[in-house]
């Protein structure tokens, strides 16, 4: 999958949650927030292999990631000791794109998403347009010095309902966002259960 492209209310309805944030996304969804497809007059109980499957979509979806990428992040999420499930999500908190996305310079992920792939932000002073570029300790992300740009994402910097974390130090003036210490559990916006996605990726 890596950037979905398809009928994004549709996933939000399938998943249960609203995964994608677009205004129209959340209009759809909202206003027909029952799971896609016809309704049928008694709901079949998920199986186990349905559930994990479920979760696992979730993280696909929420961080936009392929298959070939989250197992990719999984082997070495078991690589770092502890707790697998906590380590890949906060692996994925680390991509860039989502960095972007929770300083308050994108509204949306895919927003986000768009504004690395253009390279509209630099990582250390360079220019990085790869959205699954995971962020260290120390990295300095900030938007380009182009003049139509400063604009766009200052406006969005004086907008933004983006929710604090603790991993980074945005500085507006600067549209400068710092990667002060590793992600948190409580930096995760996702409500997941983790330990059903290691089952299904550890099959």
């Amino acid at each position: 999958m890596g950037h979905y492209t398809g009928p994004k209310a549709r996933i939000n309805r399938r998943l249960g949650l609203d995964i994608y944030d677009s205004a129209g996304a959340l209009r759809a969804t909202h206003r027909r927030p029952h799971p896609p497809g016809k309704q049928p007059t008694r709901r079949r109980r998920p199986t186990d292999y349905a559930k994990s499957l479920m979760e696992k979509q979730k993280i696909r979806h929420y961080y936009g990631l392929s298959q070939t990428q989250l197992e990719r992040f999984f082997k070495i999420a078991k690589k770092q000791g502890g707790n697998k499930g906590e380590n890949l999500l906060l692996l994925c908190e680390r991509r860039l794109d989502n960095v972007v996305r929770r300083s308050g310079l994108a509204n949306t992920r895919a927003q986000a998403r768009q504004a690395v792939a253009h390279g509209h932000v630099m990582v250390n002073g360079r220019k990085t347009d790869i959205p699954s570029y995971i962020c260290k300790d120390g990295d300095a992300i900030q938007v380009r010095q182009r003049e139509n740009l400063q604009k766009i994402y200052s406006d969005r910097l004086e907008t933004s309902d983006a929710p604090e974390c603790t991993f980074i130090a945005v500085e507006p003036a600067e549209l400068l966002v710092k990667v002060v210490s590793a992600p948190s559990t409580d930096d995760i916006g996702l409500p997941v259960n983790i330990n059903q996605v290691v089952e299904f990726l550890s099959r």
